[in-house]
């Protein structure tokens, strides 16, 4: 970002060394007040920024109160007047996609702002936790995707955040001293093959190629993912108070509402402050505070859809488990309030696999479950299954490529009316008849197989042992001499399924009841 005194320094310069020392001082103080009243823009107005096309566009900062504040982009020009808390807003007009470079130009009575290298397209929000925003240089792809990088039609908004790769231990004094909603995130805005590109988020990297390929348009990704948070965090504290009022009262610190690793982990943060708020102090994990840091400063930049990825620091007790589809749906509710657009494209990652060995996600099965339950709860959401691509003892699978793009195929068949499968088969019913159990699947695409033509595994009729299961159709059946209750599949936390549609695509972790027909 370019910025211009437009009065003070030139007049410095005029008046020459032999002026009057009162006046000289004069006109220092008179500089350094006006430095006081600096024409500002929102921190998520940057050099290289994709605005979200067909949508008016909003322009937003500070100035000094009573200043009158113009905006130029394109051909388009506007202007008001700073209001007494030293706020200002323009709304421009909706712009077409353009992958020519633009400037946009916000100038005072005083100085002038210049925002360079402007695309318009389409931005998509990332948020969630570490999974989401595993970097690009650490994806199992990466050395091979280096030599085919996505073009500069790709953008994106990588802020780091207060803690960022601290863990067990006490935030720094730096830290501290930046952790408050105005301070918590800092970044730039970036080009695709820039020096930062490993940095970028790799399943939002995948995505956005996939998009950009199929609809050339540039496309802008903001990624607020912060490792280890919990859903609680990215919600706003009174949606919160209105629905799980429980979650945010008292020192989050000590509420047993809230999942117990996050508590311990932001005590080793900042369980040793003092003089402390009654609702305890900042954190990245703090009930509503990722949202007030994060979400509420951009609600008024138009965006085109949400990938979330978030679960695993909410899986680990059953409690927890139980309540998550209610908060994810208030999750997808208060985003949707947030940018007035009720029908805001939301579209998650189902956990993966992992063992127990090393990781408590015993209850992982009933969490996939979860949020495969919600799909059916609401209009425009979608899952993109990681099952299948899971790491055994790493709760951070290194293979986001196929993530990325599974995400994608949501997002092109439902916002860009692309005709593509969107997932793996999805249990329909199950009916009891004669001895067997027949198990009917929508979204079959070309029909039922198994990864690799290999023998069909994942089944079961009590949630712990197998059961032999063939293929007929658009079916699954099983031999079974009375009904069940239910029938599960992919019943454990690393999952063994194979069943598959004939375009590759997995079918996720369900639990369904039996009907007896």
């Amino acid at each position: 970002m370019k910025r211009t005194i437009k009065t003070q320094e030139n007049h410095l310069y005029k008046i020459g060394k032999n002026i009057n020392y009162f006046i000289r001082l004069s006109i220092f103080l008179l500089f350094c007040f006006s430095a006081q009243a600096q024409l500002s823009l929102a921190d998520i107005f940057t050099d290289n920024m994709v605005l979200q096309r067909k949508e008016p566009i909003h322009v937003w900062g500070t100035a000094k109160p009573g200043e009158k504040i113009i905006v130029k982009f394109s051909s388009e020009e506007k202007e008001t007047i700073s209001r007494p808390d030293a706020s200002w807003e323009i709304v421009l007009s909706a712009k077409n996609a353009n992958v020519n470079p633009q400037k946009l130009k916000i100038s005072s009575e005083t100085e002038q702002l210049e925002i360079n290298n402007i695309l318009i397209g389409d931005v998509w929000l990332l948020t969630g936790q570490s999974n989401m925003e595993w970097p690009l240089k650490n994806e199992k792809h990466y050395s091979e995707e280096q030599k085919q990088l996505a073009g500069d039609k790709l953008r994106f908004f990588n802020p780091t955040y207060v803690g960022k790769g601290v863990y067990s231990e006490s935030f720094k004094k730096e830290d501290l001293k930046n952790l408050n909603a105005q301070d918590f995130y800092r970044g730039n805005w970036e080009v695709s093959g820039s020096k930062n590109t490993g940095e970028l988020s790799a399943i939002g990297y995948y995505f956005a190629k996939e998009l950009i390929a199929s609809e050339e348009i540039p496309i802008g990704l903001i990624n607020l993912a912060i490792g280890g948070a919990p859903i609680e965090a990215f919600i706003a504290e009174e949606d919160l108070q209105s629905n799980f009022s429980k979650k945010i009262g008292g020192n989050w610190l000590k509420n047993n509402e809230l999942p117990v690793w996050i508590r311990e982990r932001g005590d080793q943060n900042v369980g040793h402050l003092k003089d402390i708020p009654e609702a305890g102090p900042n954190h990245g994990y703090k009930p509503g505070f990722a949202y007030k840091a994060g979400i509420k400063p951009i609600k008024k930049f138009p965006i085109t859809g949400v990938l979330w990825y978030q679960g695993e620091s909410n899986a680990q007790e059953m409690e927890r488990v139980k309540e998550y589809k209610d908060l994810q749906k208030l999750l997808i509710e208060n985003y949707r309030n947030s940018w007035q657009k009720p029908e805001l494209p939301f579209y998650w990652v189902g956990l993966s696999s992992i063992d127990t060995l090393n990781y408590k996600s015993h209850f992982w099965p009933e969490f996939r479950n979860q949020q495969l339950l919600l799909v059916d709860e609401m209009e425009n959401v979608g899952m993109a299954v990681s099952t299948d691509v899971g790491a055994k003892n790493d709760v951070h699978p290194r293979d986001k490529k196929t993530v990325g793009k599974r995400l994608s195929r949501l997002a092109l068949n439902e916002v860009y009316g692309n005709d593509i499968i969107v997932s793996g088969p999805i249990p329909k019913s199950a009916e009891f008849k004669n001895g067997k159990i027949y198990i009917t699947f929508k979204s079959v695409g070309n029909g039922l197989r198994t990864r690799n033509n290999g023998q069909l595994k994942g089944f079961s009729v009590n949630g712990k042992s197998g059961v032999k299961a063939r293929i007929k159709g658009n079916q699954v059946i099983i031999e079974a001499k009375k009904k069940p209750d239910f029938v599960y599949y992919n019943w454990q936390p690393w999952a063994i399924g194979t069943l598959i549609n004939k375009e590759g695509l997995p079918a996720p972790t369900f639990k369904l009841k039996i009907l007896k027909k």
